[in-house]
């Protein structure tokens, strides 16, 4: 593109008149053809133009001057809309192109796309990387494409270690932002891929970000300011600790999102418009606009925003309250508190203010009493920043109340707990997995029973059915011993449709027949 320069231009051609004088000298620029200076000044006084580099010659690594290239914020979007949410991610990108690129912002993203879901825009397959540019066009995506990589594992973390790599080389920032889209469903991992908790969905090639993995890639991609997940169920203590050490400020959803997810003009303009807000002042936008967007069509949600600095104390005051609250063998106040405590799609995640405030409400331990309410001090003043939450008269299953939301989610099984739990780094720095264990223990154990005996009940049902009844008795035994019991995160049928302890936050509501898609 070419972008006039004028004040420079003018000041180094005056220098070489000074230096000249009235000589007629010879000037080479760059190694082209030399030229007479006096017959030529007054041309190139006309055509004071500058060319700069076109984006497409990034790939040739053609360097620019930094004083040119770095801006105040460069904003990544990972899109990955190679699953039911693709034509919401082809509306997001749209939604970016209202605001656009200035030249105090960058804004960069990497969309994914495959067959069989949305046709539009031409039903182009693979996966891209756009520098957002502005349009008048809410229908298209005009952006020029940076990159086109054909197509690539979008659920794999080290995808999203190459693009955040990739664009802070070649759009250099003071601050920046991350934003992962996708279906989010927490922390946990299950047998069933349609179960696993996690990130980044990709349905071509069944495979999704595992919360360490995330971990893993935010520390490899670097600092950043803001990481915003643009997914369900993510605000969580075990998601937050996992990349804390590499980001500032986090934002994301304690419940579920539309599958419309981030509200991307009214996101990004405010940041645009005024591109020295703060990390905290920028995320603190991606919060209000999310808000204000569900707000306004009468929605439930839920959104906050997390101060990472600020987790390392949480973990401390949280072992505290916890040791406290084993000492006073609270067992039943803890197992009466977590039927109580707010909770969402996934019903073992709680919100961790309210449950504390529960359990302080009906112990009789002063010990307890005391460090919960130091505990909930902390999450409300040093943890969560700002947080905004609303309810609904009718959702899906009634109802929807969030008004016991805090700002930050935990784990808090009822029957049993996940060892796949153990692998994080929460888990393994903290007591909260041990607490789990204590208040499950025999629930636990019961539980197990009870599906073991269910299970080979069914096996002898099958084999009085089968000419082969040792063939079904060693697949139940090879089945069990394969799945460790199935969580009872799984969803349980009933005569009319699944449980509400899955409510489709990875198939968005497409195999249950609901009306509405969820990330």
């Amino acid at each position: 593109m070419l972008r006039k320069i004028t004040v420079v231009a003018v000041a180094l051609l005056i220098s070489s008149v000074i230096y000249a004088g009235a000589q007629d000298i010879k000037i080479d620029f760059d190694g082209k053809k030399s030229f007479s200076f006096s017959e030529r000044i007054t041309s190139e006084i006309a055509n004071l133009e500058i060319k700069i580099p076109e984006v497409d010659s990034l790939n040739k690594k053609t360097k620019i001057p930094k004083e040119w290239a770095i801006k105040e914020w460069t904003i990544m979007v990972f899109v990955n809309a190679k699953n039911n949410l693709e034509e919401y991610g082809l509306k997001d990108v749209n939604e970016m192109e209202m605001v656009g690129s200035s030249d105090k912002v960058n804004i960069v993203v990497e969309m994914g796309r495959m067959d069989g879901f949305d046709s539009s825009e031409g039903d182009w397959i693979g996966t891209r990387r756009y520098l957002i540019q502005k349009d008048g066009n809410p229908n298209a995506v005009t952006s020029p494409v940076v990159q086109d990589l054909g197509k690539v594992d979008m659920g794999d973390w080290k995808q999203l270690v190459d693009f955040g790599k990739w664009t802070k080389t070649n759009y250099p920032a003071k601050k920046y932002m991350l934003i992962v889209w996708n279906h989010g469903s927490g922390w946990d991992k299950n047998i069933k891929f349609i179960l696993d908790r996690g990130l980044s969905y990709d349905d071509e090639t069944h495979n999704h970000f595992t919360t360490p993995q995330l971990g893993m890639a935010i520390n490899e991609i670097g600092r950043l300011d803001v990481y915003g997940s643009d997914a369900c169920l993510m605000q969580m203590a075990s998601v937050d600790y996992e990349i804390k050490d590499s980001v500032a400020y986090i934002v994301g959803s304690e419940e579920t999102e539309p599958g419309d997810g981030y509200t991307y003009n009214t996101m990004l303009e405010p940041i645009v418009s005024n591109p020295t807000l703060t990390p905290y002042q920028a995320a603190k936008v991606l919060v209000d606009a999310y808000s204000d967007h569900y707000q306004g069509l009468s929605y439930a949600y839920t959104q906050s925003l997390v101060k990472t600095s600020a987790l390392p104390k949480l973990l401390t005051l949280m072992n505290d309250w916890v040791y406290a609250v084993g000492v006073a063998g609270d067992k039943e106040i803890v197992k009466n508190a977590l039927l109580n405590a707010q909770s969402y799609a996934m019903k073992d995640n709680k919100d961790l203010y309210h449950f504390v405030s529960l359990v302080c409400e009906k112990t009789a331990s002063a010990a307890v009493k005391e460090k919960g309410e130091v505990l909930m001090s902390y999450i409300k003043g040093g943890v969560v920043k700002y947080n905004r939450w609303s309810s609904s008269s009718g959702g899906w299953w009634g109802p929807d109340d969030y008004s016991n939301s805090h700002g930050i989610a935990v784990y808090l099984p009822k029957y049993s707990y996940n060892k796949s739990y153990d692998e994080l780094k929460w888990a393994k720095y903290s007591n909260w997995d041990e607490f789990i264990k204590w208040y499950t223990a025999k629930d636990a154990e019961k539980m197990t029973e009870s599906k073991n005996l269910l299970g080979l009940f069914g096996a002898a049902v099958a084999c009085l059915e089968s000419e082969n009844c040792y063939e079904h008795v060693a697949n139940y035994v090879e089945e069990q011993a394969a799945q460790n019991v199935i969580d009872h995160h799984s969803p349980q049928p009933n005569q009319e449709n699944f449980g509400y302890d899955y409510i489709t936050t990875i198939s968005g509501g497409q195999n249950f027949g609901l009306s509405e898609l969820t990330k």
